[in-house]
């Protein structure tokens, strides 16, 4: 599995299954999430599909083993699956930089669609969650997460190395300072979410006792940890990135402190992040290589 059942078993919960639903399960796996929506919605409305022939034909057995035979599909979702939608309930189980737009053409009026989106970084992850309305409007919402799928086929990520988490955590660094501004917390998530779009290149050491962030590209990084009312900080590199996140934090509290964002697709098919006021907003990128490899 690409993640833990317990958010897996979550995320099903808030995509609302119910009896006689269509299900489209992008990213078959061992087929847990096939066989919940197959025992929950019926395996006639169930399709499943997997990029990967030997984990759809292992997962088609277990789920004959469970009295289960759903549509089991490799290859080309978008072409594969198009007898059996629209679909009441979309799930992709990795995730994605864009949401897919074939998949969003597949949501049926009243249905819904859950993936998770995110840079090249792998440090603050959002949910998409978009809607179909009976009206056919399409409208979404992006949430910040903790945790998250794993990549999906295609997507480029940055890392810190162990030598740059060496670097941050022990090197005295080229400007060290002690600062007063308080950065929000890690249980801000709305900040992250978008200081992960909007400061791009950007990873943080969640094994670090404090405060460690790098930016891998061109090697620059901070360490803050507290001290007495303020923060004692190390920098090194081109970027100030203790800077960036302060002018980050002043627009994302003067946009009302959002943790979910809207998330709406344009006429002309870009999709655009924006907080509730609309104050702080940014663009997914253009469909490209990851969201080609989505559906191959």
């Amino acid at each position: 599995m690409s993640s833990v059942t317990g958010m897996t078993a979550e995320l099903l919960q808030e995509l609302d299954l119910r009896p006689g639903q269509r299900v489209l399960d992008v990213g078959t796996g061992s087929g847990v999430t096939a066989a919940v929506a197959c025992h929950t919605c019926g395996d006639a409305g169930v399709v499943t599909l997997d990029r990967d022939r030997h984990l759809v034909d292992s997962a088609a057995v277990r789920l004959a083993d469970l009295g289960f035979r759903p549509h089991l599909v490799c290859g080309t979702g978008e072409e594969a699956v198009g007898d059996h939608g629209p679909f009441d309930r979309i799930f992709v189980s990795y995730t994605v930089q864009r949401v897919p737009s074939a998949l969003v053409g597949q949501l049926a009026p009243g249905g819904r669609l859950l993936v998770h989106v995110t840079t090249a970084s792998p440090s603050w992850p959002g949910l998409a969650v978009v809607d179909r309305t009976a009206q056919g409007t399409v409208s979404g919402s992006l949430r910040a997460m903790e945790f998250a799928h794993r990549a999906g086929h295609g997507v480029d990520r940055i890392w810190l190395t162990e030598d740059l988490r060496r670097r941050i955590a022990t090197e005295p660094g080229a400007r060290r300072f002690a600062s007063a501004r308080e950065l929000p917390s890690a249980g801000d998530r709305g900040f992250w979410l978008a200081a992960d779009h909007l400061l791009s290149g950007l990873v943080r050491d969640f094994g670090a006792e404090h405060l460690a962030i790098g930016a891998p590209i061109c090697g620059s990084w901070l360490r803050a940890a507290p001290a007495g009312r303020g923060w004692q900080v190390a920098a090194h590199g081109p970027r100030d990135i203790w800077a960036e996140l302060h002018g980050l934090a002043d627009r994302w509290r003067e946009a009302g402190s959002p943790h979910c964002y809207r998330f709406e697709i344009t006429e002309e098919g870009s999709q655009r992040v924006s907080s509730p006021c609309g104050a702080l907003a940014w663009e997914l990128p253009a469909a490209g290589p990851v969201e080609g490899g989505v559906l191959s």
